[in-house]
């Protein structure tokens, strides 16, 4: 299936359920949000999860770009990515855990012919303050699906420390060669491919976890996960609305496996932030999307520092738009890349000696780093570069 065949599939499955269309947000969230992005599916409909009544009534589906930092290290691995599509769908108080569940089993094996062998699930077990999900433990059983009872670490979902949550069950999927073995907690060759959480508190400042107005239920699906299995690729920059970005590095710069991921990836990740309005700045939205830009400047200058983005071809700045939903300006989208890159040559050419003198005097101390941050906006992972450039 290609991605627009699998967001087609997805949706059609819960039109026909009788699910609206919850119309997608800008990664930007509105004034008074206290998130930097739009992190998940759910994040824009968190007044509806409280009780609100939406517009488009009680059972909602969409596709949704979101973009989460907390990753930011692992990307480069087979499955992390920093800005992605979620595939969403939403009960506002109506159906319960157990049809969602057999209908997200149905979706995936009959929908997009996965063999029901390959599936795993994960459920909670309870804690000090709310019991084991028993609902949908006995659920996935008479599915037949083998099931991994987790603690709240594991399967328990919250947007942050303060708000709706609730106890999840996380669906895996086994892309190892052979037979399945072992289970998501024993053995990483099973992917998760789909949460569906039940958003039935709202947890306080202090901790204390109140019922909702109603219980709803709120899944998420990584659209580059799921293509990742339904094609037996690789790793998701093997997928369609990667691959752009890891052919056009390629054939400009040689860069290693990792090196080349995570440059396609930031790239990408900044093209579709840039897309939403953001600009690079030295605070909030503005920092993250200055540094994705400058981790991926710093992989590409490591061996060569005459290398530019503006030797990127325009197709990759457009397809992303395309795959995105945006309508990038691209002389606008060039210039502010340009005049980024031209700013970090400078900080680069700044920070050098001042790097060099410190470590002259020894190894960095944590009081080094932020000197240098705060003093002379060199940020941590920028000195470490700089560390390894000068052996």
């Amino acid at each position: 299936m290609t991605l627009d065949e699998i967001i087609r599939t997805f949706l059609d499955q819960y039109h026909r359920r009788q699910h609206t269309h919850a119309p997608e947000s800008s990664l930007v969230p509105p004034a008074g949000d206290p998130v930097l992005f739009t992190t998940s599916g759910m994040h824009p409909l968190t007044p509806y999860l409280l009780g609100r009544p939406h517009p488009g009534g009680r059972r909602l589906a969409n596709v949704q770009r979101c973009l989460r930092t907390t990753d930011l290290d692992e990307v480069g691995d087979r499955t992390h990515l920093t800005v992605f599509d979620m595939l969403g769908s939403w009960s506002l108080g109506d159906y319960d855990i157990a049809t969602s569940l057999r209908w997200g089993h149905e979706l995936l094996t009959e929908g997009f012919g996965i063999d029901p062998g390959r599936l795993h699930a994960t459920v909670f077990g309870g804690d000090d303050q709310v019991g084991p999900d028993g609902t949908a433990l006995r659920t996935w059983t008479g599915l037949g699906v083998p099931v991994e009872v987790n603690g709240a670490a594991e399967n328990w979902w919250s947007n942050g420390p303060t708000g709706p949550c609730g106890p999840d069950s996380e669906i895996f999927v086994w892309t190892g060669d052979g037979p399945p073995t072992g289970t998501p907690g024993t053995d990483e060759r099973w992917m998760e491919v789909w949460n569906h959480v039940q958003m039935r508190y709202h947890r306080h400042d202090d901790g204390r976890l109140t019922p909702l107005p109603h219980v709803s239920i709120d899944t998420g699906m990584g659209l580059e996960r799921l293509e990742l299995v339904l094609t037996g690729g690789a790793d998701v920059f093997a997928g369609e609305g990667l691959r752009p970005w890891v052919d056009a590095i390629r054939e400009r710069w040689p860069l290693g496996g990792t090196e080349r991921r995570v440059v396609a990836d930031h790239l990408r990740s900044a093209v579709v932030v840039l897309g939403d309005g953001v600009r690079p700045g030295n605070t909030g939205r503005g920092y993250v999307l200055r540094r994705l830009i400058r981790r991926a400047l710093t992989l590409l200058w490591r061996d060569d520092p005459g290398r530019s983005l503006a030797d990127l071809p325009d197709e990759v700045f457009a397809a992303t738009g395309r795959r995105f939903r945006q309508q990038p300006d691209l002389p606008v989208l060039r210039t502010v890349l340009a005049d980024e890159e031209r700013r970090f040559r400078e900080l680069l050419r700044r920070g050098r000696p001042l790097v060099d003198r410190v470590r002259g005097r020894g190894p960095l101390t944590d009081r080094d780093y932020h000197w240098l941050h705060d003093t002379h906006g060199l940020p941590r992972d920028l000195v470490d570069a700089l560390l390894t450039e000068g052996g």
